[in-house]
């Protein structure tokens, strides 16, 4: 297990599926990933899931000398045919095929993020009892897990990778956003937004939303705390997402069968990924920026007439 939480979601998903397909035994690597992770220093963070997987002993970490002992065996499994890998390290980030058809002889270590449902799709309904969420029992999430129910509810996630008002390829624009909202509208009667944030200051300077229609989320701060937003999200009937595996989940853990989901139509290949094929399901909505975002802003502040606040 390596990265936040949209990523130790996918590679429990992927290797659940790879256990299942072969009558084995699925461990989870907890340590190792986060051990080495001196950048964004980020943890475990599937407990209040449903895992079906043991953790892993030391041994089993292969420690002692634990770098130098994957790196060999990363080594000689690279020379070997992909049906032959003792140890499996993701090549690229599309989506590929030959994992759903491996058959494991032995112990297989997997390294990767698998960032695709169809890793996982033939045994939906067993992943998703997997990745039920034990939910928060504080009075706030519950208050709002109730505005929730009570509304047509559309869970939008805003997140910037470098600062908003930097020139990044990384960050999706306030156009997407205003875009993705015009969808919704368009489509669906009176919704309510519920808005996921790490910078809710950015977003309220930057996208028009329909003034008594919108609820900042922003209380469940830290990673330690991202279940319980992922859980807030899962309860929402559409989703506007952002290019993070983060919301990716929020959608896909959502249950009502004429969801939109509404995705940012782009492809990343950097400091972060995106936009790689087998990324985002057929159903889901993808959407490009194509207007200025001064345009765009008095566009909706017209069709709104009124019922919109800068925010």
């Amino acid at each position: 297990m390596r990265g936040g939480l949209g990523n130790q979601l996918f590679c429990y998903a992927a290797a659940r599926r790879l256990a299942l397909a072969n009558d084995a035994e699925l461990v989870i690597d907890n340590v190792t990933g986060f051990r080495q992770d001196h950048l964004f220093h980020r943890r475990y963070m599937l407990d209040p899931f449903h895992i079906q997987a043991r953790k892993a002993t030391a041994a089993e970490r292969l420690e002692p000398f634990t770098l130098y002992r994957r790196g060999v065996m990363r080594w000689r499994s690279r020379r070997r045919p992909f049906a032959e890998r003792r140890y499996l390290d993701q090549e690229g980030f599309d989506f590929d095929q030959r994992l759903l058809n491996l058959r494991i002889n032995g112990v297989l270590y997997l390294d990767g993020h698998w960032q695709s449902d169809e890793y996982f799709r033939d045994v939906e309904s067993t992943i998703r009892e997997d990745l039920r969420i034990n939910p928060p029992t504080d009075a706030l999430n519950q208050r709002i897990a109730g505005e929730i129910r009570s509304s047509v509810a559309v869970a939008m996630h805003v997140r910037w990778f470098d600062p908003p008002d930097s020139a990044s390829v990384y960050n999706v624009s306030a156009d997407y956003y205003h875009r993705a909202i015009g969808l919704m509208e368009s489509r669906v009667n009176f919704p309510r937004y519920f808005v996921f944030s790490d910078n809710p200051e950015a977003v309220r300077a930057r996208i028009v939303l329909p003034r008594e229609r919108v609820t900042f989320v922003s209380h469940n701060r830290g990673d330690e705390n991202g279940w319980a937003d992922l859980w807030l999200m899962s309860l929402c009937r559409h989703f506007i997402i952002a290019n993070s595996t983060f919301s990716w989940w929020g959608a896909w853990l959502g249950t009502d069968r004429e969801k939109i989901v509404v995705a940012p139509d782009l492809k990343i290949d950097g400091k972060t990924a995106w936009g790689f094929k087998g990324l985002i399901p057929n159903s889901w909505v993808q959407l490009r920026s194509e207007y200025q975002e001064g345009i765009v802003r008095g566009r909706w502040r017209r069709m709104f007439k009124g019922d919109l606040r800068s925010i």
